[in-house]
C-alpha cells in the first residue's frame, strides 16, 4: 500500500479521476457519490473511522444491515452495493488498500415483482386529466408515446425536437427526437402524431428565454427530475391511478406497443436497450394484459 489516505480524500479522488475518466452521466455520478458519502457518514458516526485503512469487511456488512433495517428497497440497496464495489475496486487499483474488501459484499437479489403497466382505460383517464394543461400534456405524452427515461426527459433541449410542418396521421409524416441515454449513448426515435401535436402546442406558449432546455418551470427555470415526477404524480392522482409513477409510463409504452403488434426491435431501439432480452419482458406483460382485458370484457 502506497500511503494512508482519508475517506474524504479517497472519495474526492474517485470522483475527480475515476468518474470523470469513465464519462458517466451527471445523474449517475451524483448517485455514486451520494451512495459512497452515505457509507462514509455511517463509518464516521458509528465507528469513528476517518482513514481508509481502518475500514474492514464487517463494517460494510453492518452498513447494509443498517440499510435493511431502515427499510430501503432492494433496488436501492443493490445500487449502493455496486457503487461501493466500484469505489473499493478503484482504491485497490491505486494500491491505497492491500485487498478489495468489497469482494465479499453480495448485492440484494433483483425483485421478481412485475413492472406496473397502465391498462388502456387507465392511460386514457390520465390523458383526459392533463388535457387542459399544455406543458404538462406535452411532458406526459412524450413519456407515454416514446417510453423515454426520466433522465432523458430532463436533458431534452429545444433543438432535440424536430416536428413536421403539418401534423397528420400519415404513416410517413412523423417527427423525431434526439435522446442522450444511459452511458451518454445517443439515439433518434420517432415522434408519432399525438406526441407532435402536444409538443407543438407547448412550443407555441413556451416562454422566450435563454435556456435551451425544452421544459421550463413557471419561474422561468429548466425543470429538474423532481418537477417532472410531481407533474406525473399530480395527474395520476387526479385520474385515480394507484401505485404508478414516471417509470410506469415507460412500461406502459412498451407493453401496449407489443400488444398492438409493433416489432420488438423497434421497441428495443425506442427504449435504448442494448439487449433484446431486456425488451422481451414486455411480451409476457402484454400477454397477461390481453388475458385480463379479454376476461373482463367478455362479450
Amino acid at each position: 500500500m502506497n500511503k494512508t489516505i482519508s475517506l474524504d480524500e479517497s472519495l474526492k479522488e474517485y470522483n475527480e479521476i475515476f468518474l470523470s475518466y469513465r464519462n458517466f452521466a451527471l445523474r449517475t455520478r451524483k448517485e455514486y457519490i451520494n451512495d459512497i458519502s452515505d457509507l462514509i457518514k455511517f463509518l464516521k458516526k458509528n465507528y469513528k473511522i476517518k482513514d481508509l485503512d481502518s475500514v474492514e469487511n464487517d463494517h460494510l456488512q453492518n452498513y447494509f444491515a443498517f440499510l435493511d433495517k431502515k427499510g430501503l428497497k432492494g433496488v436501492t440497496r443493490r445500487r449502493k452495493a455496486y457503487s461501493i464495489k466500484s469505489f473499493f475496486r478503484y482504491l485497490k487499483s491505486k494500491r491505497y488498500i492491500p485487498a478489495d474488501i468489497s469482494l465479499s459484499l453480495i448485492p440484494p437479489k433483483r425483485s421478481d415483482k412485475k413492472p406496473r403497466v397502465l391498462t388502456e382505460q387507465e392511460y386514457k383517464r390520465l390523458q383526459l386529466a392533463y388535457s387542459h394543461e399544455t406543458r404538462d400534456a406535452a411532458i406526459i405524452e412524450l413519456l407515454l408515446q416514446t417510453g423515454m427515461r426520466l433522465s432523458e426527459l430532463v436533458n431534452l433541449k429545444v433543438d432535440d425536437i424536430e416536428l413536421p410542418k403539418r401534423i397528420t396521421k400519415d404513416p410517413f409524416n412523423v417527427g423525431s427526437i434526439h435522446i442522450i441515454g444511459k452511458g451518454r449513448k445517443e439515439r433518434t426515435i420517432t415522434l408519432n402524431w399525438k406526441a407532435c401535436k402536444a409538443i407543438k402546442a407547448y412550443v407555441k406558449v413556451r416562454p422566450e428565454i435563454d435556456y435551451k432546455e425544452l421544459f421550463i418551470t413557471k419561474f422561468g427555470k429548466p425543470m429538474g427530475p423532481r418537477g417532472f415526477q410531481n407533474v406525473v404524480k399530480k395527474y395520476l392522482e387526479e385520474a385515480n391511478i394507484k401505485n404508478a409513477g414516471v417509470h410506469t409510463l415507460r412500461h406502459t409504452f412498451a407493453t401496449h406497443q407489443i400488444k398492438k403488434g409493433t416489432n420488438i426491435r423497434v421497441i428495443q431501439e425506442a427504449l435504448g436497450h442494448e439487449s433484446l432480452q431486456t425488451t422481451s419482458i414486455y411480451i409476457s406483460l402484454a400477454r397477461k394484459l390481453m388475458d385480463k382485458e379479454l376476461q373482463e370484457h367478455a362479450l
